[in-house]
Formats: C-alpha cells, sequence, structure tokens
C-alpha cells in the first residue's frame, strides 16, 4: 500500500460553542469550550490515517505543554512522526466559535507553523505512488517546495490552498489536483461562477480541480477532462470545523489505496457527512468502518 505523507500544520484549537456568533462589538455567552487537536495538516493527517493508511505528517509544534499534547494525540492515531519538528516558537492556536447550526468562526495565531521553512520539505521521503498533501497554513516558501519535491520524486500531490492568496497562480501548475471550496475557487479564479472558475483554474495549469460546495455537493474537473458532480448528504449538522480538512484526508488515503478518483470522492463525502455530526475538528475525524458503513 502506498502511503498519505501531510506537509502542514498543527494548531491547539480552542472551541467555544455559542447559541449565536457574535456580529461586530457584540458579545454573546458561550455555552460550553474545550482544546483539542487542529490545524489543517493535523486534522487531514488524522483523517487519512483512521482510514487506515499509513500516515506521515510533517511540520513544526512548540516547545510546550501545548506541543506536548498534539503530539501524543497524533501519536495516538498511529501518525508517523519524524518528520514533526519541535521548535522555540510556540505551538500554533485557532480559537473558533461554533453556533447552533453548526457555522463557525475561526481566529489562527501561526506559531510554529509560520516557522517552517522550505528545507522541511526534504523530510517528505516519498516516490511514486504516495500521496502528498499541503495546504495554505505554512509559509508559502515551505509549502512551494513540498509541491517541488513530490513532482520530482514522482509522488501524487494533493493542494488544499486553505487560505487561498493570488500569489500561488503562478504555480497552480505543479498540483496534480486541487482542492478548494467556494471562496478559495472565487479568490484564485475571480469569478463567483463554478463552472468557470474550475475552467479558469485547469486552463491556469493545475491537472485536476475539485470543488466542494457544502451542502451543494462536489464537481471537479478529472483526468481526461471529465466533468464529475457528486450530492452532499442530507445530515443534522452538529459543527462544521474541519469538515473540509476531513474530505481531503480521507479522498488522500483512498487514492493511495488505489480508488479511482470517483470512488475515492464517494469516501470523501460520506466521512464529511460524518464529520458535521460531531463536535471538534480532529476528534472529530470518522473511522474506516464508520464510513463504509455510512456507505
Amino acid at each position: 500500500m502506498s502511503h498519505v505523507w501531510v506537509f502542514g500544520s498543527a494548531n491547539d484549537d480552542l472551541i467555544v460553542r455559542t447559541a449565536t456568533l457574535p456580529r461586530p462589538g457584540e458579545t454573546v455567552a458561550g455555552i460550553d469550550a474545550r482544546h483539542g487537536l487542529g490545524g489543517k495538516g493535523a486534522n487531514q493527517a488524522t483523517a487519512a490515517a483512521r482510514v487506515g493508511v499509513p500516515t506521515h505528517f510533517v511540520g513544526n509544534l512548540g516547545d510546550d505543554p501545548a506541543g506536548s499534547r498534539l503530539r501524543a494525540a497524533l501519536g495516538e492515531d498511529g501518525i508517523e512522526l519524524s518528520g514533526l519538528t519541535t521548535v522555540a516558537d510556540p505551538t500554533g492556536m485557532a480559537v473558533a466559535l461554533v453556533d447552533d447550526a453548526g457555522e463557525n468562526s475561526i481566529v489562527v495565531l501561526s506559531g510554529a507553523n509560520g516557522s517552517v521553512t522550505a528545507a522541511a520539505a526534504e523530510l517528505l521521503a516519498v516516490g511514486p505512488g504516495d500521496v502528498v498533501v499541503v495546504q495554505g497554513e505554512l509559509p508559502w516558501a515551505a509549502t512551494r517546495a513540498a509541491l517541488v519535491r513530490c513532482r520530482e520524486r514522482g509522488a501524487t500531490s494533493v493542494w488544499n490552498p486553505a487560505p487561498a492568496s493570488v500569489e500561488i497562480l503562478g504555480d497552480l501548475g505543479l498540483a496534480d489536483l486541487l482542492v478548494v471550496n467556494e471562496i478559495e475557487l472565487a479568490t484564485l479564479s475571480g469569478t463567483e461562477v463554478i463552472d468557470d472558475g474550475l475552467v479558469d483554474l485547469k486552463a491556469a495549469g493545475a491537472d485536476q480541480v475539485i470543488a466542494t460546495l457544502g451542502p451543494d455537493g462536489v464537481v471537479g474537473i478529472v483526468e481526461g477532462g471529465r466533468v464529475l458532480r457528486l450530492p452532499a448528504r442530507q445530515v443534522k449538522v452538529v459543527d462544521t470545523t474541519g469538515a473540509g480538512d476531513c474530505f481531503v484526508g480521507v479522498m488522500a488515503a483512498r487514492l493511495a489505496i488505489g480508488d479511482p478518483m470517483g470512488v475515492a470522492l464517494r469516501w470523501a463525502i460520506a466521512a464529511s457527512s460524518l464529520a458535521v455530526q460531531k463536535p471538534g475538528a480532529a476528534p472529530s475525524m470518522p473511522r474506516a468502518a464508520e464510513i463504509a458503513s455510512a456507505l
């Protein structure tokens, strides 16, 4: 079996549940609060590992209690952590407000994630058949170096540019598979028309492009220019935090197993529908048996 490598961020999440999200200048009462493993990279690695695929994580944690706690949480899912470096900067942190409808507002402090350098890409001991996942929460120079290394070593790259920035437009050709949500698609393409945006990103160099549309499902341009449209599953939403990361991690894992894209996407959609029914980011990621049962 091929391996999944995640080159990305890890955060100590503080999740505060409220009845409604506050408007600018408004104070609202919190219902409860909890800490948990988060960060797009850590979430995606957890999602992939729980599918049963050998998973590696490359990134930075701080030399502090939060870093020790996150390292232990990642290890509990059997993620290989030799590429997870401890640095002097504090561990990254995210504060998420989640309302009764499951919607969220999130503020991220990069911390140790901001000190990942291009040299860290050399820790990706990947080869043909492996799937490497990168996002947008690390310095661009480091992420670009990881994508270049994937291309040089014949691994498949899955790029989830979140948050998205127009500075990456000239490098979209480094991605074997680009995964964006509606906001990221509009930011990178300059249009809010989904199909037009996909065509624009494809023309800009991305080999395959997938857009996740929340309750409207998934649409993408995949191998051979074929268009895939798949519906979302209708479920009771508790917390959408990490749902997109669940989608990316599970899809990457199924591609590493050898699934065709259509099958991998169906697994990812089912997994995301399970994740939004639980609170938290990484803790909400489902296991293979749960996903298989949902399918």
